[in-house]
């Protein structure tokens, strides 16, 4: 059994000492470093942070040959216990990565153990040396007497655990009779835990587990029991899902705006029905998982669009988020979804295809080529449940179906087994969702808004459209985003440009340019003053009529093709609730 320990206590030197035992089976040892994390499909080659490998066995060092960038070869003289030693640089404060110093620390374990050719699926014993007055949370079964530790049933378990360790003041709670934990690092804007001063939250929590459990059509949790470990930070928003814990990162100045604590919770829907969604109702591509290369999944719309589009829902079903709210929060990422050039280049299958190289790889012109698969995957989420209820069945009838089939039973599915359990509940679906999985069209939204009383309206812009966006800089306005064929783009402008002066009037605000862009005025050139790697240039601008800024959805109260509005309401009631049609 490999042990692994971990001493934590250089805290303020971020270094997490690493000391690895391990009894060989074979002479010949090859060791490898994960290159990404199950939840975050971007190849992070985590061996930037190890350093100081050394391997010794029976008192003499032996020298690994090295066979890739995060791979070694090993040939021992002897069947004796090999002593493996590292250590990992922990700074990079994320869901994904690794965290320490003098006030906590994070590990993701995948960026910090080496696994052990032959011993994947072998049982792994961790132990941890920690800072005095701090306490490890671990999502693993305790060892009970010496050796203290934790025991995981093999290398996958273990990296799927992640380790948060810290003076923290844990929290216990139980849904449908499982333990749960809450813990949590940082501070509110009060400067206050956040538990002290929000102690209805976890009650919240509870409800939000259960409606989780009542979607899936079960009883209890997937897990046995639950780690919730949050980190409040300055800014920042992100979760990572695990199959008996989930990481959360939530920005407090979020926290305190008036719709914060319902992102939180949703945030944690989204993480938590990720015990059976992507966990363990699996795509067939990551069944196992390969820790040393990108892996195409075709279906990463259902394992997170889906998750997106009901995580929104799940608070709502809970009793802690209004119809309004709700509705609020939907059209908010409806309104995304229409503002995206790139959907219009970027098919949804695509978008999943292509997350590795990406999705977590934006830059500034990312928006005009490419749709985010949570987006898209949620709007299209919504029209299949839409859909579905036309039919009388509905999204939680598909997902209870392909729980059974596949994710109960340990059955990677493919996007064949997805479009079939839609199609047995809606037989048009067996040609709908290809097609609209492999268009760039948008699905038919507008009408099956209409099916539950509700219409989205644009609203325009309160100035001439440029199709770009700019933000001030030190000397003038910054160009950050160019949209693709607009009127920067023509006039030959490019991301990174400072605008100067715009008709010989200096610009230093985003309210100096906006004098010059009233919706009533001409549409006129207007002669442009800007700098480009250091050299003074000049273009003619001719802005464009106001464009749609957003999108709102609202309840309309004409009469549908589906009923009057008396039924609309109702049947968006059962919507919004994930109740049957």
């Amino acid at each position: 059994m490999p042990e692994l320990h971990l001493d934590l206590t250089a805290c303020h030197q971020h270094l997490v000492r690493v000391r690895l035992l391990h009894t060989p089976r074979q002479l010949s040892l090859r060791l490898a470093l994960p290159a990404w994390t199950p939840g975050s499909y971007l190849i992070r080659d985590y061996v930037r942070q190890l350093e100081g490998l050394e391997i010794t066995q029976a008192g003499h060092q032996l020298e690994a040959r090295r066979t890739s960038p995060s791979s070694w070869q090993l040939e021992l003289p002897s069947l004796d216990q090999v002593e493996i030693s590292y250590a990992v640089l922990a700074a990079e404060l994320t869901v994904r990565t690794c965290h320490l110093d003098g006030d906590h620390g994070f590990l993701a374990l995948a960026a910090v153990v080496l696994e052990l050719e032959g011993e994947r699926w072998s049982p792994h014993r961790l132990q941890l040396s920690l800072p005095p007055s701090w306490e490890a949370f671990v999502p693993l079964p305790e060892l009970q007497g010496p050796p203290q530790g934790w025991l995981a049933a093999d290398f996958d378990q273990l990296i799927d655990s992640p380790v948060e360790v810290g003076p923290h003041r844990p929290h216990h709670f139980s849904v449908a009779g499982v333990p749960h934990r809450w813990v949590s690092w940082g501070r509110d804007l009060q400067g206050a835990d956040l538990l002290d001063s929000d102690p209805q939250l976890l009650s919240d929590l509870e409800k939000v587990c259960l409606a989780c459990c009542r979607l899936m059509g079960v009883e209890r949790p997937a897990a046995d029991h639950y780690l919730f470990v949050l980190h409040l930070t300055e800014s920042g928003y992100g979760g990572l899902e695990h199959d008996c814990s989930t990481v959360l990162q939530f920005g407090r100045r979020v926290l305190a705006k008036p719709d914060g604590r319902r992102k939180l919770l949703q945030l944690a829907a989204h993480e938590y029905l990720h015990q059976w969604n992507v966990r363990r109702l699996r795509p067939a591509e990551l069944s196992p998982y390969r820790y040393d290369q990108a892996v195409v999944v075709p279906t990463l719309w259902f394992a997170e669009g889906i998750t997106s589009y009901v995580d929104q829902l799940l608070p709502h079903c809970a009793g802690c988020s209004s119809e309004a709210e709700l509705l609020e929060d939907l059209g908010a990422d409806l309104s995304r979804y229409l503002l995206s050039a790139g959907r219009r280049l970027q098919s949804l299958r695509a978008s999943s295809e292509e997350a590795w190289v990406k999705l977590y790889r934006p830059d500034a012109y990312s928006p005009n080529s490419q749709v985010s698969y949570y987006l898209k995957g949620a709007v299209l989420a919504l029209v299949l449940d839409l859909h579905l209820r036309r039919a009388g069945s509905g999204l939680p009838v598909v997902l209870r179906q392909l729980w059974a089939s596949h994710g109960a039973v340990g059955r990677g599915y493919q996007e064949a087994d997805l479009i079939a359990a839609f199609a047995s509940q809606a037989p048009d679906l067996a040609e709908l969702l290809p097609r609209w999985l492999s268009s760039c069209e948008d699905p038919p939204l507008f009408g099956y808004l209409a099916d539950v009383g509700l219409r989205l309206e644009p609203r325009l812009a309160s100035s001439q459209e440029l199709g770009c966006r700019l933000e001030p800089g030190s000397g003038g306005l910054v160009l950050q985003r160019l949209g693709r064929d607009g009127p920067a783009q023509r006039a030959g402008l490019v991301v990174g440009d400072e605008w100067i002066a715009l008709d010989g009037l200096r610009l230093r605000s985003i309210d100096d340019l906006m004098v010059h862009l009233q919706p009533e005025a001409p549409l006129i050139p207007h002669q442009l003053l800007f700098c480009r790697d250091g050299l003074v240039r000049s273009t003619v601008l001719l802005p464009t009529a106001p464009a749609v800024e957003s999108w709102q959805l609202q309840l309309d109260p004409s009469t549908s093709d589906l009923g009057t509005p008396e039924i609309c309401a109702e049947r968006r009631r059962r919507w919004l609730g994930l109740e049957a049609a």
